[in-house]
C-alpha cells in the first residue's frame, strides 16, 4: 500500500518530464483499530520507495480517520523549456504505453477474492514500479507530450491530450499490453464501477471499431492505480525511443499514432 502509493504521486512528475526532489506524507489513519506496527509498515513502503527515486521524504501531516488513508505531496523540477504537456500531441506522432492495463481489474478481483495469487503478484510488481526509467528514456529520445495513466483510464487521458492539442489520434488494441488474467476477470463480469463509468463518459468521443469486443472496451477504460506513462514521440524518434525504454528494461508498447487536427478524438481499432 505505502510503496504503491508513494510510486503513483511520484508519477506525476515523472509524466512533465521531471525529476521529484522531496515528499511529504500525508496520513489519514484509525489508529485504535489497525494500531501502530500497521502504520509503520506503510510509512515504511513509501520510503522504501523515496530511497529508490532518491527523493528527501521531508515531514508531513496526519490525522485520526475511520478509514485509512496514505498519500504523498511530491515537488520536483523541470526546465521550463523542455516540460512534457498533455497538450503537446503533434500530426504524426506515434503513442507508446510503459505499463500494461488492468489494474483495477485485478484490484477489483481481490477485493471480491477470486484474483489469482500469480495475477495480484504481477499487478502489484507494476503498480509498485516507478515510471523514472521511463522518463529517462523518453528525456533521451525526445518525447515532447506525455501522461500518466490513473483514474481515467487510457481512453480517458488520451482524450484529455488530444483535446487540449486539439488532435485525433488512433489505438491499435491488439498492441494494448495488458495484465494476466485480465480479460478473464472482465469476462466473469469483474469491473470496478468507475472503470464503466470511464467507458460511459469517454464513448461520445470515441469511434469504436465495429467488431471490437466488449472486453478490450472495459479494458481501455479500466481505472488504473500507478499506471504507466503514455508518451508521445515523432515517427523519425519512434526508434530511439524503443531503444531506449528496452535498454532500462522498461515495456515497450507502440499502441498508436497521431492522425490529425480535430476537436479531440480517438478511434480504438484492431489492427493485426
Amino acid at each position: 500500500f505505502g510503496a504503491i502509493a508513494a510510486a503513483n504521486a511520484m508519477s506525476d512528475v515523472y509524466a512533465m518530464g521531471g525529476r521529484p526532489l522531496l515528499a511529504l506524507n500525508l496520513v489519514g489513519f484509525p489508529l485504535k483499530t489497525l494500531g501502530h506496527e500497521v502504520l509503520a509498515k506503510i510509512l515504511a513502503g513509501g520510503a522504501a520507495v523515496a530511497r529508490e527515486a532518491g527523493v528527501l521524504v521531508a515531514g508531513g501531516h496526519s490525522i485520526d480517520d475511520a478509514e485509512p488513508k496514505y498519500g504523498m505531496a511530491v515537488v520536483g523540477m523541470v526546465d521550463p523549456e523542455s516540460v512534457w504537456k498533455k497538450s503537446g500531441l503533434r500530426t504524426g506522432d506515434r503513442l507508446f504505453l510503459t505499463k500494461p492495463l488492468g489494474t483495477g481489474i485485478v484490484a477489483t478481483a481481490h477485493k471480491r477474492g477470486v484474483v489469482d495469487d500469480a495475477d495480484l503478484r504481477a499487478a502489484v510488481a507494476s503498480m509498485r514500479t516507478l515510471n523514472r526509467a521511463a522518463m529517462e528514456a523518453g528525456r533521451a529520445a525526445g518525447v515532447h507530450a506525455a501522461t500518466d495513466i490513473t483514474g481515467y483510464g487510457l481512453l480517458g487521458h488520451l482524450l484529455e491530450m488530444c483535446r487540449g492539442a486539439g488532435q485525433r489520434a488512433a489505438i491499435d488494441s491488439s498492441a494494448l499490453p495488458v495484465l494476466p488474467g485480465v480479460r478473464r476477470y472482465i469476462d466473469d463480469g469483474v469491473v470496478p464501477g468507475g472503470t464503466r463509468n470511464n467507458l460511459a463518459d469517454a464513448s461520445s468521443s470515441v469511434a469504436f471499431a465495429a467488431a471490437l469486443d466488449e472486453t478490450t472496451r472495459i479494458l481501455c477504460a479500466d481505472a488504473q492505480t500507478s499506471g504507466g506513462l503514455l508518451l508521445a514521440v515523432s515517427a523519425d524518434a519512434a526508434p530511439r525511443l524503443r531503444a531506449e525504454l528496452a535498454a532500462r528494461q522498461v515495456l515497450v508498447a507502440e499502441i498508436g499514432e497521431v492522425l490529425g487536427p480535430a476537436e479531440g478524438a480517438v478511434d480504438l481499432v484492431h489492427i493485426r
